[in-house]
């Protein structure tokens, strides 16, 4: 839906199916009652989600027309997608997986580049789009500096590649589309230090000397299209967790013209340690969140205020040491503050969506909590329910 701070969705990586025919009809099944409830009047938009497989099949015969007519018909659209997880998302194993194939890979570009012909045909006139991807790789499957580089390079390679196409887009069609590189705790990129640091020192870098070889123009014009196409996705969980200062990495940002393509609203679940039977207690708490599918790193903050990462939740619990605070990467529900002794990063949301109203840094907003098949049990309501409180809080925060 369009706000007075952009649009605002949620995404549909919320849905468990893989196949297109699959996800279809769960976003059949409960779009138009969400629509209804928060946006009767006015056109919805759709963060759209689509596996390798899904992407494939949605460009099969009349699939993608039947799809862009359903939008108009229900008045939803889409403006951006979701480019992180390829594979399966749900009912699997997923963990460090999510990364797979990544960005050293031509899988994966190959998948962005056709989920970029799919969001061209479905994007409103007049709107950019946005996908939002990994941070190029997970960095624990690199085990020396040499290899870490490597991977870097590489992905950042690909990462062009995707850039080029892009702009042969733009100069076709007059359409402007980002790539939103999603920094989070492992990733290669797991801060918005190590992003600013990698956009300036590789990316420019590598795409000026890149493009103005092979497209003939100036530097200074092979800088504008890199950061017109390559984007930031401010993921409020992911940078909640890292314990980031919103507003000193935001107005860095702004300084050298990096965009945000997209906000990702979502929480984390946090807890302070007090003394040592509350210690306990909150680590009991923090043990029910212990599930199979999806990584849980966790990021303790010391008493000095320095960090110590642990890979998942298992590590973090089985660690012994005087923390003052833990932040566990949980897509909680966003419109809940605690869970017993449990809090969540809300506070984080409220201050980065309150800088989006005082100066606005994307036109895209999209409401991220996929972990709806894990959660407690005593935390799961309905799912389009579930949906609807997440989008109804988001949307008076916006506009309180």
């Amino acid at each position: 839906m369009k706000l007075a701070t952009g649009h605002l969705t949620y995404c549909t990586n919320i849905y468990p199916g893989e196949s297109w025919t699959n996800h279809f009809s769960l976003l059949k099944d409960s779009f138009p009652a969400i629509k209804q409830q928060l946006s009767p009047q006015e056109h919805m938009g759709v963060g759209l989600r689509l596996s390798n497989v899904a992407s494939i099949e949605i460009l099969e015969g009349d699939t993608l027309p039947l799809f862009k007519k359903w939008l108009q018909d229900t008045g939803g659209y889409v403006f951006t997608m979701n480019g992180f997880p390829y594979g399966g998302f749900h009912d699997v194993i997923v963990k460090d997986q999510v990364h797979a194939p990544d960005w050293t890979t031509a899988e994966r570009v190959d998948y962005t580049i056709r989920l970029f012909t799919i969001l061209a045909e479905l994007l409103p006139e007049g709107m950019e789009g946005g996908i939002s991807t990994s941070p190029l790789s997970y960095k624990h499957w690199f085990h020396s500096k040499a290899a870490l580089q490597e991977a870097t390079h590489t992905a950042t390679s690909n990462i062009l590649r995707v850039v080029r196409e892009l702009y042969a887009i733009k100069q076709k069609t007059g359409v402007t589309l980002h790539l939103d590189i999603e920094p989070e705790p492992d990733g290669i990129l797991e801060t918005g230090r190590e992003f600013i640091d990698w956009f300036e020192q590789e990316l420019l870098l590598q795409g000026t000397a890149l493009f103005e070889k092979e497209l003939q123009i100036p530097a200074e014009t092979a800088l504008q299209i890199i950061k017109e196409h390559v984007n930031l996705c401010y993921d409020v969980c992911h940078f909640a967790i890292g314990y980031e200062p919103h507003a000193a990495v935001l107005k860095e940002l702004a300084e050298k013209n990096i965009k945000v393509g997209k906000i990702q609203i979502s929480a984390a679940l946090k807890a302070t340690f007090a003394d040592v039977i509350n210690k306990q207690a909150i680590l009991s708490e923090f043990k029910k969140f212990n599930e199979p599918t999806y990584l849980h790193q966790v990021i303790a903050r010391m008493g000095n205020n320095t960090l110590i990462r642990y890979p998942d939740l298992p590590e973090a619990l089985a660690a012994t040491n005087d923390a003052a605070e833990w932040r566990a990467h949980f897509h909680v529900p966003v419109f809940l503050e605690s869970f017993g002794l449990l809090q969540s990063t809300q506070t984080d949301i409220v201050e980065v969506l309150g800088l989006q109203i005082q100066q606005p840094f994307t036109t895209h907003m999209e409401v991220e909590t996929y972990t709806w098949g894990v959660l407690p049990d005593a935390l799961k309501i309905p799912l389009t329910q579930s949906i609807i409180r997440e989008m109804e809080w988001v949307k008076q925060t916006l506009t309180n």
